[in-house]
């Protein structure tokens, strides 16, 4: 018979185990293996049905299951031990902001958007690297105790699901969440659900709040499928990165723009704003027009205070990771806000276009750097690509001095290690190992685990690794339809004893899945060496409409059923946390080999060392500072200006030649018939460098000390007496901007006897003669810019300031004067400019004027 009506019936949770609800609600199990553990052991079939979800565990376990476990005590003696760790975790006196706070700047929270955020697996609100940077962000916050908010959107169908179908073609899967098994909770005031409205067009969207509880840190996501909504906006969070422009413009809208009304809803003011990639950066437009009204400023005066206290990092330099957006779709979504701002069109859409060379479109990464006076990269190299890839927004400015610094990325280390790693740095390196993660000397301590214990603990990962990896495959295949024989086949698939390289990425074409299977005759006797074979286990997702990256999965595909190939490559579907942490774990070697300087940092090869395992990576993003000729292998040059096919050729002949030459002899030989030894040495030098530098603890530290702190003090200049600093200082650019045109440098001379034999250490006279029309001279620098050159530039550049001397003369011009030390010998350069000054500029070239001698 038909049911009349549906309903689900949760079980009660007995007394005895109510701690479990505490924890439950707070992600901190995602970071604590004895918590998860929990878990899994009230049903482990269950566990692994539910994805590992803690709170689907407590609604769908059998009560009978509950009870028994409420009058086990083993079980409530662990339970009892977890939640006081926990409940101390989140009390503990003695953190790193706790012991800071009375110097710190910072009175108030610091507030992190992210359009995503990668916490677990069984919590889909992530596609991939940003995601789970976002994520491992707020862990190290939450351990490091800051006052630190997220936020982000709640996406109800969340990215995708990945399955591979029988021709090799990723087919995306849409999920569909009930936020209700999720780790979260509505957002209330005086008993109510929160509700905020977000002009847009003609009209107001309504955004529901919830909140998510990530050790000490909260978390807010916002969601437009409401009723209220019309089904249009009901869709704008449906799904994280889905849709087309339109929706994508929206989100964006709701996220930026959305979150900072949320703050002011809630009675939150954060001191600092820190964008992780431009999706949020629309929250600089809301910010400055609640400024404008709450202190009647114009709305350069507002900018002052809300670039202050901005932090922005960009993670890309493909142009395809920073968004943009049609001049007509801008004036569509933004002309109100600008009548209600008091700005012109015109002039507001040069806030989101370079300086030099603009394009058509409005960029959010231009956008998130002209109204941000802290910006940063994610690794040095990329800091390096940043500053020359967005030169034009600071027109004149040379590369190395754009203010676009570099923090490297790190990982939580918690998060991506393995539990047997850790009871066995416990036991090696004693029972505070994690309040030491940064502690270099600390971690020399490695060499103290026995070699004998660093192999077998390594070994019985990876041997779970290959279990894993053939349950997966077997599962796919036999969704596919394959043979009962074929299915078998999936059994003599990996092998445990052999070399074990892992790749896994999302799948975009410049990360270069592919690149291994450049020369099959080489890669064939790699797989199937008599007494020194080779494996690979690849994972990854292509985005829906990346129609390049889904061939490359469906090349890898191809080779995993190919005769002579498929004992030895795996493909393992719908890549997320929880295969990451397998492979992580698991694998001897890691694979990276993108095309270079396109992998802005990278983080999945930070997450093997701690577990043992080893980097084989192109020097690009972190790899590049981590690598020390002895933690590892380095593929292909250095190359800055070879163009792809060159790089693939270089970079292809090199990975063989490394694989066949060094690597594989070096993980075979066994010099007393048990134990790779100079392997093993590989591993300690690779745990003890790249485990305590490249973790967040590390990196938020770092983001605190040189960003945070300086934005909360930088806003604490502007926002006394009604923001009178901001208002003045917006009133000196305005000045400046309308009269720069009027500086000229009218003649330079350079006192040398001999251009062609100065004397190192000698010192040489520069004089310079300067017009400033109406400029205050007060109000500039003029200054001598000298260094080694080539043919067009002038490398590493030296500044020194000229002094003025005399003037004016009768054509108005100053005259300026100073010493230059020549410190090497070589062919130098020398130009004299002009730069606009202030004690109240953040940065040194926020107004974007200079003058260049000619």
């Amino acid at each position: 018979m038909h049911p009349h009506l549906t309903f689900h019936v949760t079980p009660k949770l007995p007394e005895r185990l109510e701690p479990l609800r505490q924890i439950v609600m707070n992600i901190w199990w995602s970071w604590e293996p004895e918590a998860r553990g929990l878990f899994r052991e009230i049903n482990p079939e269950l566990w692994h049905r539910v994805n590992h979800s803690p709170i689907r565990m407590l609604q769908l376990a059998s009560q009978d299951r509950l009870v028994e476990l409420s009058r086990d005590p083993d079980y409530l003696h662990r339970l009892d031990t977890t939640f006081r760790r926990f409940k101390t975790y989140l009390d503990r006196p003695d953190t790193y902001f706790k012991k800071r706070a009375a110097d710190s700047p910072l009175n108030g929270p610091i507030a992190y958007f992210s359009a995503e955020f990668g916490f677990h697996e069984s919590i889909p609100i992530y596609s991939g690297g940003l995601g789970i940077l976002s994520g491992d962000h707020c862990k190290a916050a939450s351990d490091l105790d800051l006052p630190f908010i997220g936020v982000t959107l709640l996406y109800r169908h969340g990215y995708f699901k990945q399955q591979i179908n029988s021709d090799g073609w990723q087919e995306a899967r849409e999920l569909d969440q009930n936020f209700h098994q999720l780790p979260v909770e509505e957002v209330t005031i005086n008993g109510k659900p929160l509700i905020i409205h977000v002009p847009m067009i003609h009209r107001n969207v309504a955004v529901k709040v919830w909140k998510m509880a990530v050790g000490r840190v909260t978390l807010y996501l916002l969601d437009t499928d409401v009723p209220e909504n019309p089904h249009e906006d009901r869709e704008i969070t449906a799904q994280l990165y889905g849709g087309n422009k339109e929706t994508r413009i929206q989100q964006e809208i709701i996220l930026g723009m959305g979150g900072v009304r949320m703050f002011d809803a809630l009675n939150i003011e954060p001191e600092v704003y820190h964008m992780n990639e431009g999706h949020s950066a629309f929250l600089s437009l809301e910010r400055i027009r609640r400024r404008m009204a709450s202190h009647n400023l114009s709305f350069r005066a507002a900018l002052q205070v809300v670039a202050a206290s901005n932090v922005f990092t960009t993670h890309t330099p493909v142009p395809a990771g920073n968004d943009a957006f049609s001049p007509n779709m801008m004036r569509h979504y933004f002309a109100g806000y600008c009548a209600d701002s008091g700005i012109s069109f015109d002039d507001f859409y040069t806030f989101g276009q370079a300086t030099v060379h603009p394009d058509p479109d409005f960029s959010m990464t231009i956008l998130a750097l002209r109204t941000s006076r802290h910006a940063n990269g994610v690794s040095a190299l990329h800091g390096e690509v940043s500053r020359e890839m967005w030169q034009n927004v600071w027109a004149g400015v040379p590369s190395s001095e754009v203010p676009i610094s570099s923090v490297t990325n790190g990982v939580h280390t918690k998060t991506w290690l393995a539990p047997e790693f850790s009871r066995l740095f416990t036991k090696y390196l004693g029972d505070d190992w994690e309040d030491h993660i940064t502690d270099t000397e600390f971690w020399g301590r490695v060499t103290n685990i026995p070699a004998e214990k660093l192999w077998s603990t390594h070994q019985h990962l990876k041997s779970r690794l290959v279990d894993f990896a053939r349950e997966r495959v077997r599962k796919q295949r036999k969704r596919n339809g394959e043979t009962p024989d074929e299915l078998r086949k999936v059994s003599k698939m990996l092998d445990r004893d052999i070399l074990t390289i892992g790749f896994a990425r999302r799948f975009a074409t410049y990360k270069r899945a592919t690149l291994l299977f450049s020369d099959e005759e080489r890669l064939f006797k790699l797989l199937n060496h008599t007494e020194r074979p080779v494996q690979f286990i690849f994972a990854g997702k292509a985005h829906p409409a990346d129609d390049g990256g889904k061939a490359f999965i469906q090349k890898v595909i191809e080779f995993t059923r190919r005769e002579g190939f498929c004992h030895r490559i795996a493909f393992i579907e719908d890549y997320d946390a929880y295969i990451g942490r397998r492979l992580y774990q698991g694998v001897d070697l890691w694979l990276n080999n993108p095309l270079r300087p396109l992998e802005a940092s990278g983080t999945s090869g930070m997450k093997l060392p701690p577990n043992g395992g080893i980097n084989l990576s192109v020097l690009d993003g972190w790899w590049c500072e981590a690598y020390n000729k002895k933690n590892g292998w380095a593929i292909g040059e250095e190359i800055t200006d070879g163009d792809p096919t060159f790089q693939n050729h270089v970079d292809a002949a090199s990975l063989y030649h490394l694989l066949e030459s060094q690597i594989v002899p070096l993980y075979y030989t066994k010099p007393d018939g048990n134990l790779p030894l100079a392997w093993i040495q590989v591993m300690q030098e690779s745990m003890k460098t790249v485990t305590p530098m490249y973790n967040t603890e590390r990196m938020v530290t770092e983001y605190n000390e040189r960003f945070y702190e300086r934005a909360a003090k930088a806003r604490s200049i502007f926002t006394p007496n009604d923001c009178a600093a901001a208002a003045a200082l917006a009133d000196w650019k305005n000045e400046i901007r309308r009269n720069w045109e009027q500086i000229r440098i009218d003649h330079v001379d350079v006192a040398v006897t001999d251009p062609l034999d100065v004397p190192v250490g000698d010192p040489v006279t520069v004089e310079a003669r300067v017009h400033f029309g109406e400029v205050n001279p007060d109000h500039v620098s003029v200054e001598a810019y000298y260094g080694e050159s080539d043919e067009h530039n002038i490398i590493s550049p030296t500044i020194q300031p000229l002094e003025r001397v005399e003037g004016p003369d009768q054509t108005g011009c100053l005259t300026y004067r100073g010493q230059i030390i020549p410190s090497d010998s070589g062919a130098f350069g020398l130009s004299v400019r002009v730069v606009p000054t202030s004690p109240h500029l953040v940065q040194a070239h926020e107004l974007r004027r200079i003058t260049w001698s000619h």
